[in-house]
Formats: structure tokens, sequence, C-alpha cells
């Protein structure tokens, strides 16, 4: 059996939409749901670096993680990319284990997917999530309020967090503007002080930055915020390692780094379910291993 990494752009199975206007930043991701069974949808792109180019503007023109950004491309400065070199864009991804509907965050992948089963529609978004030691919890929730201009109250935790940190106190209340880290729109999650909002420091989106919120691009937050109805359903899972049989018998599978947890890197567990997707073959095994250590989040199909 071999295995080899492809760019998935044949649109005869699933068709991608991807819409970039220019200057004004507004981005509209969408994807066609593929036939129940079947989980691949978009497909990779290449982006061919020109001057003054860095991961977070081409994340940003794309409408992909940071981080998603710099383990596709492990060879690659993120600050200095080689004008003329190839940038593998990660737009092709296998739909999670889960019920099409309502918000689903994965958070080995940092991505937000929101299901539209009744028009057959899917809108995947990158995500920041809570830092090691303020990880974002996996949970079923719901959207129960919606603001604009929201005003952020830091926790006392919050407070003396960061007076440890910086040696200086941290203001109580901070209103709608520039500072407030929450951006112009927050969806509150459940009863819960978690919350899915913007922001106003852009470096953290596609990363665990935060502490435990899930923080959007101003622009998705935004179209989220206009566009989903309150009570709609949220679940935040974490599935590192997602495997599909696709049609003509095609095997893909998707492999994200596991969750930091105390500051310690953590390994894939390869289970019963994954050995028996790949199968006996040493050839492929000799060749995923690498593929499970160092995790580049792009699809692999398996051939035989």
């Amino acid at each position: 059996m071999l295995i080899k990494r492809k760019l998935l752009n044949n649109f005869t199975y699933f068709s991608f939409i991807i819409v970039i206007i220019f200057g004004s930043s507004v981005y509209a991701t969408e994807y066609d749901l593929p036939t129940q069974g079947f989980r691949l949808i978009g497909h990779d792109q290449n982006h061919q670096v020109v001057k003054g180019d860095y991961f977070q503007k081409i994340a940003e023109q794309y409408n992909v993680g940071f981080l998603a950004l710099m383990a596709a491309n492990p060879n690659t400065d993120p600050f200095l990319p080689k004008v003329d070199s190839d940038i593998v864009i990660p737009s092709a991804m296998l739909l999670p284990y889960v019920k099409r509907e309502g918000i689903v965050i994965n958070l080995p992948e940092l991505r937000m997917y929101y299901f539209l089963p009744e028009v057959n529609k899917v809108h995947v978004f990158p995500v920041g999530i809570g830092r090691d030691g303020l990880a974002t919890p996996k949970a079923t929730s719901y959207i129960s309020s919606k603001r604009k201009d929201p005003i952020w109250r830091p926790t006392d935790e919050m407070r003396q967090r960061y007076f440890d940190e910086h040696g200086k106190h941290l203001a109580k209340e901070v209103p709608p503007g520039p500072n407030n880290p929450f951006g112009k729109y927050a969806l509150r999650l459940g009863t819960s002080e978690y919350l899915i909002h913007g922001t106003n420091q852009r470096f953290g989106i596609g990363m665990r930055a935060s502490s435990g919120c899930i923080r959007m691009f101003d622009d998705d937050i935004k179209w989220l915020f206009e566009n989903i109805p309150l009570n709609t359903k949220v679940r935040i899972i974490e599935q590192p390692v997602k495997m599909s049989y696709e049609d003509r018998g095609r095997r893909l599978i998707e492999i994200h780094s596991p969750l930091t947890v105390n500051n310690t890197t953590q390994k894939n567990t390869i289970t019963s379910s994954i050995k028996q997707f790949i199968g006996e073959g040493d050839t492929a095994w000799q060749q995923l291993i690498p593929m499970f250590d160092k995790p580049q989040g792009l699809i692999i199909e398996l051939e035989q």
C-alpha cells in the first residue's frame, strides 16, 4: 500500500466556494455538504509568495488559521517566506464525526463548522482557543445571547493573573473600542462565562492564545452574529485524527496535533479503529508514523 499527499482539487465530487474581497477584508467561506457518509469538503490550494507576504497576511487572505498554515508548510519561515515559493493553503478537510447541525468547534484543528443542512451548506472559520492552562473546555451548549459592542469585564482571576504577570492592575471594565479584546461582537455560550467573540489582536486567530473563549476574525464574527439565530446548538469537541471512506474506494486521513497539556506536547493515540482503517502494510505505517509525530493537518490519501 502506498501513501501520497496531493491537492484534492476535483470539483466533480464536491464544490467549494471561497470569496475574498480585497481591500475591505470581507471574507465568506462556504462549502457544499457532501453526501451523507462522505466527509471530504474543499480542496487544498497553492499560494505563490510575493514581496511583503508573511504567514499572518496569507492566513487572513485565505481565511485559514496561522498554526494550520505553519503546520502545512513546516520548512518555510512564517515571517520571511521566500519570494516566488509555493505555500500550501490547507483548505481541504474532512468533516468531524458529529451530527451536521449548529456550530461544531474542533479544538485540535482550531476550526469552527457552522452547519446549515436545510440548504446543504457548511461554513468553516479559523478560531483561536484557550491557551495551555486556560483550555477551552469540551462541552455541549447553545447560543444564549448576542451582543454588539460588548463591554469587557475581566474576572477577578483574570485581573490577579494579569497583575502577577505584568505588575500592574487591569481595568475592571473596558468599554467598546480598539482596546476591547472582545472586538465588536460577542455570542454567549449557555449560562457560562465563555463567549465566541471578535478580537482587537488579529494575531491570535488560529492559535491557542485566549483565556478560554473562542476568538474569530472580526469579519467572521460579524457574519456569524448577523446570521446565526439564538439557541443554536454548539458542540466543542476534540478530534485530532479524522478518517473517511470516500467514493471509488478512496481512503483519506487528516491528522492534527493534540492539545498541549501542562506545557507537555502530547502524541496522538493510534487506536484500533485507526489501525483497522490504515491496514497492516509495513510500508504504510513507516510512512505514516512521522505524520503522527509531526502532523501537518493535510489530507493524506491511502492507496492500495
